[in-house]
């Protein structure tokens, strides 16, 4: 299992912001181990452009990003999901698909970013607060020793990183 790239897919309702953000670092930070997507329940089809200029400031290309449903994911062709992780408190309580694979699933709430009115100035600090909390949060993930994990203590493991 060591050689195995785990899939995770990071849902939110619009999948403009915080999603996009959270596949992009994970896909930049987790060294070829993790493959993200980013969906959502009901998206907008518009990417957050202060989501993708912060992206750029991480040395991510901002190019490719897509706002998409999840229903993209519960199709036969779409990948085994290892983790579903959602990041916003709306998706959160939504019925969700039933997802190939069976994956785990946690809450990593994140305040929405693109809620934030104002100069463009503040809109882009809160895309940077969100971005940073998700970096955080996805170290975490790539610290764990998912291999020696044993299902119940990963399940736990990823839960909890949602509080962090």
């Amino acid at each position: 299992m060591a050689d195995k790239t785990y899939n995770v897919l990071f849902i939110c309702t619009g999948n403009s912001a915080r999603s996009i953000l959270a596949e992009g670092l994970l896909n930049h930070l987790g060294g070829g181990r993790f493959k993200a997507y980013s969906a959502g329940s009901h998206p907008t089809g518009i990417v957050n452009p202060f989501a993708l200029r912060e992206l750029q400031k991480f040395g991510i290309p901002a190019d490719g990003f897509r706002s998409k449903s999840w229903d993209e994911f519960s199709r036969d062709e779409a990948p085994l999901l290892d983790f579903v992780f959602t990041v916003c408190n709306k998706a959160a309580g939504e019925v969700c698909p039933v997802w190939p694979g069976q994956p785990m699933t946690a809450h990593w709430g994140v305040a929405d970013p693109a809620a934030i009115e104002g100069t463009d100035e503040h809109r882009q600090h809160a895309i940077r607060e969100a971005a940073l909390t998700l970096r955080r949060r996805i170290e975490l993930l790539l610290s764990l020793p998912i291999t020696k994990l044993d299902t119940v203590a990963l399940q736990t493991a990823v839960r909890d990183i949602g509080q962090q």
